[in-house]
Formats: structure tokens, C-alpha cells, sequence
């Protein structure tokens, strides 16, 4: 006896077969023409899925989510999952691709998040975002603190500087180019985009804001003055400052909110004496690499934020002492004393060092302290007292052209701060860095060159024999690249006065 599904009863003969069957086959038709029916009258309605929603997720590359099928729909052959166990890899965790953030002691390992809700790239009907939605993402990430300031690239900007040399009357005249006769004025207009976010426009109002009752001050040489006298530039657009300043401490005070930027000249960040000490004779700098600069310490409590930058005096004759001992020089080395124990570049180091974590490690001092990075100069053919030359630069160069004293001073300082962040142990949180070094490596075209003066007789082009005029290639104009600096240091203290907060 044939067997039958229960509750109906088995068809009699041949004919009743096949007439059970084409009831069968027409059943299921008919419920799978129902089904698209209700997928394409809900359409986008239905929640997205995929059989990718039910495998394993891997991170690959810069932290995607991928599925086992890419986005322009070629399969993978490796197995979902096998990438995740060959040669040991951790599955959900990547070093960042710049080498990790440098406000840490070591590289820093970024943990992916899994969004359940994320959509499958493979089925999603838009891979693509608008530039609105890639505007609201950046500013998002600018907002939040997470994006990565210092890698991006220069962008032309027709809007133009926030000031100008008429409109600020504080400019050193060395780096007043357009005062000085420089003919172009496209340097100006040329702002540096970071990759992930929008690094927002300066502020001054939000600044002052932030900054309430609170005093700012650069430390360190010219190089700080340059960058001072620009933020001052930048806020003197909406108050007018009282210069409250002396020989000892340049103070300048924003009364709308009692905010005070000052600058405290200090060449080396470390102790100076021009005394003799052993073999090194009297009239020489001596720089003391294990010893503070007592001209700024002992203003240390009185300041809120704290921005230190070095470096450039170390290419000077001098002579460096550590532990009582002159152990090196520069410029000067006497041939009898045998091989020198350090060089410029170590000495550089090790002051840096020195310096950040008696800064941190101080017990009156509970404010931030940022160290703003090697400022790179573009002298072309010689040094800056040797026929060295900018002149011509129009626009941010297309590729950076290395500099290998450039490159040792900036590794040595970020080495000297990644010691000194572990030196102060619970209290390196006090220390960040502002690596401004190889954004403006670009900048060959920001600095005043031959502009130095506003003399209508000086040399601007090369002489009969081809050798350039003097000029500077170290400096920055005014307006120019310089004030993004000043857009940077915003940024990095609103983040952390709204971490302190939060």
C-alpha cells in the first residue's frame, strides 16, 4: 500500500498522481511569485541581508569591515576566517598606519569596533557618500578628538588670511613680506587638510573663549616668537590686547576674558652659562643637558598651557656639559681632548628630554605642556650663512626633498619626548606633541627669503657670479603657513580642556 502525507488521501491510479504533483509544483509557484510581490511593494523597507551577515567579519587593511565577497563582487579564494589564524594574527586589532600616535610612549594599537548594524558593502545599494556626508563624517571625527591632525595635504583656500600685515601691527618686520615688497601673495591662501577630518578654521572668539582666565605661553627662540606673535595677530582681530610685558616675560592681555599669551625667550631649554667649565673656555655657551632652563621654570606655575619648541641653536658653536662633564661641542672641539662623547643631534636629545620631564614631573605645574616640533628650513645650496636659498618658492612643494639634519633633529626630539612622557609616568598625560614637521616640509614657499626688510635697494635675485641674496628660510611670513600652527594648537587644547571635563 503506497504510503500518504498525513490528512489527505492518496490520488487513485496514474492520473491521480500527476494531478497531485502539478497541485504541488503550482503551490509553490504561486507562494514564491507572493513573496516578490511583497519584497518589491515593501522595497528598502525590509532589513538588508546577505549570507555575509552570517559569517565571521575580519579586519583587513586601514580596519574595514570585509566580508568573503569584496565590494566590486570578486570572490575571495582564502577561506572566511583563514586570514584570521595564518602566521598568528591578531583578528580585530591593527597598528595605525602612521606608525601610531605620538602623544603616547609607544605606538598605539587600535581595536577596531564591530557595528552589528554596519551594512554588507557587498549588497549595499550606495558605496559611495556625498560630499555633505563626508563633511558631516570629518567634522564628526574633528569633534570628537579622534582624527589624526598631521598627515593630509595643502589645499588652495580663495578666502584668504584671517589678518593681514596692515591689520596686525605687532609683525616682526623680518617676517612682514608683503611690508618687505614680496610680489606674491598665493602663499597665504594655502590650508592643510588632515586625511580623515577638517581641521577647523581658527577661531578667535572660541579661542579666548577656551582660554577664559587662563595664560598661554611659548617657550623657546625666535622660532616661538614667530609663532606668538602670529596667535596674537589672530586674536587681535576681535580684542585689542594690552601689552603687559617686561624684559623678562613679553605678556600680552586680552581683557574681554582675562586671557594672557606671554613669551619667555630660552634658546636651548636648558641651562646656559658662558662661564668656563674644564676644558671649555669662558666665552663659549656651555649647554647644560641635564639641567633645566631656570628663565622659564620658575614661571611654571603661573602658566595654564605651555608651548615648547628648541632646537635650532644647536647648529651654533657650543659646547655641551652633562653630569659636570663637556662631552661634546659644536663648532668647537679641542683636538687634544680626544673624540667627542656627543654631538649636536644627541646633545639635542638629550635636552629635550631634560626639559619635558622636569616640566611634567613639576609639582606646582598641573596645566598641559605641548611640544610643538622641529620647524624645517628649505636653504637650497648651502646653510644660512653659507649662499643658502629659497627664492622662487611660490607654492607648496609636490614632494618633500629630505634633509638629513632635519629628519635626525626631528627623530631625536620625539625620542627625547617619548622618554620623558615615561620619566613622568602618571604624570606624562601633561605632555603632547604638535608634530608639525613634515606638513611643513612642504612649505618651501611660506618662509620671507630675500623680504627681509622693507629697504627698495636690497638684493632680491642672484648676482652677476650666480650667488643669491641673504635671506631667511627659516622664518615664516605673516600672514602664512605659520598661523595653521596656531589652528593645530586650538585644536589640541580644545580636546583636552573637553577631556578634563567630560
Amino acid at each position: 500500500m503506497p504510503m500518504t502525507l498525513p490528512g489527505r488521501k492518496a490520488p487513485a491510479g496514474v492520473a491521480g498522481v500527476r494531478r497531485w504533483l502539478v497541485t504541488i509544483v503550482v503551490s509553490v509557484v504561486a507562494l514564491v511569485l507572493t513573496l516578490v510581490l511583497i519584497s518589491l511593494s515593501v522595497g528598502s523597507s525590509l532589513p538588508r541581508t546577505s549570507v555575509q551577515d552570517y559569517l565571521p567579519i575580519r579586519v583587513t587593511g586601514l580596519g574595514k569591515l570585509s566580508s568573503s565577497e569584496g565590494a566590486d563582487g570578486n570572490s575571495n579564494s582564502t577561506a572566511v576566517g583563514e586570514e584570521l589564524v595564518q602566521g598568528g594574527r591578531e583578528p580585530l586589532v591593527e597598528k595605525n598606519g602612521q606608525g601610531g600616535d605620538v602623544n603616547s610612549a609607544q605606538p598605539s594599537p587600535v581595536t577596531e569596533k564591530i557595528d552589528s548594524k554596519e551594512p554588507d558593502p557587498a549588497v549595499s545599494d550606495d558605496t559611495t557618500s556625498t560630499p555633505d556626508e563626508d563633511s558631516s563624517n570629518e567634522s564628526q571625527k574633528a569633534e570628537q578628538g579622534t582624527c589624526d591632525l598631521y598627515h593630509g595635504e595643502w589645499v588652495l583656500d580663495s578666502s584668504g588670511p584671517l589678518y593681514t600685515n596692515n591689520s596686525c601691527p605687532i609683525i616682526t618686520q623680518m617676517q612682514n613680506c608683503q611690508g618687505n615688497g614680496r610680489p606674491d601673495k598665493e602663499y597665504e591662501n594655502w590650508r592643510w587638510k588632515p586625511e580623515q577630518c577638517i581641521l577647523p578654521r581658527f577661531d578667535a572668539r572660541k579661542f579666548l573663549e577656551l582660554m577664559r582666565g587662563k595664560t598661554l605661553a611659548f617657550v623657546g627662540d625666535s622660532v616661538a616668537r614667530n609663532q606668538m606673535e602670529s596667535l596674537v595677530c589672530l586674536l587681535w582681530q576681535v580684542d585689542v590686547p594690552q601689552n603687559r610685558g617686561n624684559k623678562r616675560m613679553h605678556k600680552w592681555l586680552f581683557k574681554s576674558t582675562s586671557t594672557t599669551i606671554a613669551r619667555v625667550w630660552s634658546s636651548w631649554l636648558v641651562h646656559r652659562s658662558t662661564e668656563a667649565v674644564r676644558i671649555a673656555p669662558k666665552g663659549i655657551d656651555k649647554v647644560f643637558l641635564d639641567v633645566p632652563d631656570e628663565t622659564f621654570m620658575e614661571f611654571l606655575p603661573r602658566f595654564d598651557v605651555l608651548v615648547l619648541s628648541s632646537g635650532h641653536w644647536f647648529a651654533k658653536q657650543s659646547a655641551y656639559v652633562l653630569k659636570g662633564n663637556v662631552v661634546g661641542g659644536q663648532l668647537w672641539w679641542p683636538r687634544q681632548a680626544g673624540k667627542m662623547q656627543m654631538n649636536n643631534v644627541d646633545a639635542f636629545g638629550v635636552s629635550v628630554e631634560t626639559c619635558l620631564t622636569a616640566v611634567a614631573t613639576n609639582p606646582n605645574f598641573t596645566g598641559l605642556a605641548i611640544v610643538r616640533t622641529w620647524s624645517p628650513d628649505h636653504y637650497e645650496g648651502g646653510a644660512w650663512n653659507t649662499g643658502g636659498s629659497c627664492t622662487g618658492k611660490v607654492k607648496p612643494l609636490d614632494e618633500v626633498v629630505r634633509n638629513g639634519f632635519t629628519d635626525a633633529m626631528y627623530r631625536k626630539q620625539v625620542e627625547g619626548f617619548r622618554k620623558a612622557v615615561k620619566n613622568a609616568g602618571q604624570h606624562g598625560s601633561r605632555l603632547k606633541l604638535m608634530d608639525i614637521t613634515e606638513p611643513f616640509a612642504f612649505r618651501a614657499d611660506g618662509h620671507p627669503g630675500p623680504y627681509r626688510s622693507p629697504d627698495p635697494n636690497k638684493k632680491t635675485q642672484r648676482g652677476p657670479d650666480g650667488k643669491p641674496p641673504p635671506q631667511d628660510c627659516l622664518h615664516w611670513c605673516m600672514p602664512g603657513p605659520v598661523d595653521t600652527w596656531n589652528e593645530m594648537l586650538l585644536e589640541t587644547i580644545r580636546r583636552e580642556l573637553e577631556r578634563d571635563s567630560s
